[in-house]
């Protein structure tokens, strides 16, 4: 049988009511992950939990390689039952990793699975799984709705087809898919294939020449994202950079259109400039940003010719660009160009940087304009997440939090807000019980429930 229990990491009858009360019923936005809207849209039944769990998960993925499994088992040419079989091999002693847990209570939750991932029970697993897929004939939408999801932001380059999206809100889902703006293929100018993206950004607008017909453009394309309900927008960088004059970038940009290749001086100048751009940009439309920052990305070359990006190579970068990051909100502040920004922060060891900075540009905004980030990918565990509320708590205000995200490619990931929502109800049972907070439940209760679902869609300005 699993280990998991109803009072899973809650180690204190108060929070336990404070999970069970509060916390468990709540519905759940996740305004942030790589979703394909296309599978959403099409709806079709999984064949098998393969398709489900591990297809296109690099957190899987990255795991497995840690593990030592031979990479034919992960992107590899073996079957998909010999691929599960590997991962449940390699779960059964993966103690403390996040997806010891995750993977436990997806089973449990979704296919009413309560067997041990292990490699004994590998076989018996595929088989009750399978054969629960096929009874219920399980598709994306089930399994959103049976998550009581109610919004999701996918996350799209800035030539994405939008029509998927119109043909979603005809569907009779009891939930809303809109895209996320992101434009880090543009951003990208030393990224391979480079002038091929220009390319499909002019076929969906017009002619490219230089930067004006770029941003003119780009401007346009957010245009057509928010017909289509789009109200966040993503960048992530590994850090901020100068930002550099708009002659500068031009010239840049004009020399990559001609065939040159950009030095890593001339990457930073454009991207310094284009992040600026990209924001104010944002802030006139009333798009959040959702700033991603601290990935050190495709570190194998040798993988990432093999397979490409987004296939667990990237790594958590040590780089420090909390003055960088000062200056450019600084400067569109004093442009009454600042968008609300969600700062995300992937190196632990700058936290309370972070979160210290964001305190320096909030303008009354109710429920605060800048957000410090739930913990994010390799800080997405319970170590990660029990270190944010601390730091969160003793450096800003954490009623007005927006809550827990997926950043997953995988439907059945949706378990991860209720890790997040025991974890956070822990936290605060613990300062109830230890005497370091009001005994009031009903006030604790009202800021859990609001932390799991009503700030982020207040923050997105949704109505329910």
């Amino acid at each position: 049988m699993s280990y998991i229990r109803d009072n899973f990491l809650l180690t204190n009858k108060t929070a336990e009511v404070l999970y069970n009360r509060y916390a468990k019923d709540m519905p759940i936005f996740d305004y942030h992950c790589h979703l394909p809207e296309r599978q959403i849209l099409e709806n079709k039944p999984f064949g098998d939990i393969f398709e489900i769990w591990l297809a296109g998960d690099h957190y899987k993925w990255r795991l497995m390689r840690n593990y030592g499994m031979d990479e034919e088992y992960i992107t590899g040419n073996r079957t998909n039952k010999e691929k599960f079989k590997a991962y449940c091999t390699v779960l059964g002693t993966a103690f403390g990793n996040p997806l010891y847990h995750w993977s436990q209570v997806e089973l449990k939750d979704f296919f009413g699975c309560e067997l041990e991932i292990n490699e004994a029970n590998a076989d018996a697993i595929w088989e009750e799984c399978n054969a629960y897929i096929r009874e219920n004939a399980l598709t994306p939408q089930k399994l959103i709705e049976g998550s009581n999801v109610k919004h999701v932001y996918t996350t799209n380059e800035i030539f994405d087809e939008l029509s998927t999206f119109e043909e979603i809100a005809k569907k009779d889902y009891n939930f809303t898919v809109n895209p996320a703006f992101r434009a880090d293929r543009i951003m990208n100018i030393d990224g391979m294939g480079y002038t091929g993206y220009i390319d499909r950004v002019a076929a969906q607008t017009h002619e490219i020449k230089d930067l004006c017909d770029l941003e003119d453009a780009i401007e346009l394309r957010l245009q057509a994202f928010i017909k289509v309900g789009c109200r966040a927008s993503d960048i992530a960088l590994e850090r901020v950079y100068a930002v550099a004059d708009k002659a500068d970038a031009a010239k840049v940009f004009e020399k990559v259109l001609s065939g040159e290749d950009p030095t890593a001086e001339d990457a930073e100048i454009f991207k310094g400039y284009f992040t600026y751009f990209l924001m104010k940009l944002y802030a006139k439309y009333g798009i959040s940003t959702e700033l991603h920052l601290g990935a050190m990305r495709n570190n194998n070359a040798k993988m990432m010719q093999k397979l490409g990006p987004d296939t667990g190579f990237d790594s958590i970068s040590d780089t420090n660009s909390i003055t960088l990051t000062s200056r450019l909100f600084d400067r569109l502040n004093n442009k009454d160009s600042l968008p609300k920004v969600i700062l995300f922060n992937l190196n632990p060891k700058m936290n309370t940087e972070m979160m210290t900075i964001i305190g320096c540009f909030q303008d009354g905004t109710p429920g605060g304009k800048m957000q410090y980030g739930p913990a994010w990918w390799f800080l997405d565990n319970k170590v990660g997440m029990e270190n944010h509320l601390r730091d969160l708590t003793a450096t800003g205000h954490l009623a007005v939090f927006v809550g827990m995200l997926t950043d997953s490619r995988s439907l059945l990931s949706y378990p991860r807000h209720h890790y997040f929502r025991r974890i956070l109800c822990n936290y605060l049972g613990d300062m109830m019980e230890k005497g370091e907070m009001t005994q009031d439940m009903e006030l604790v209760g009202k800021v859990v429930q609001d932390i799991s679902y009503n700030n982020s869609v207040n923050y997105f300005g949704l109505k329910d």
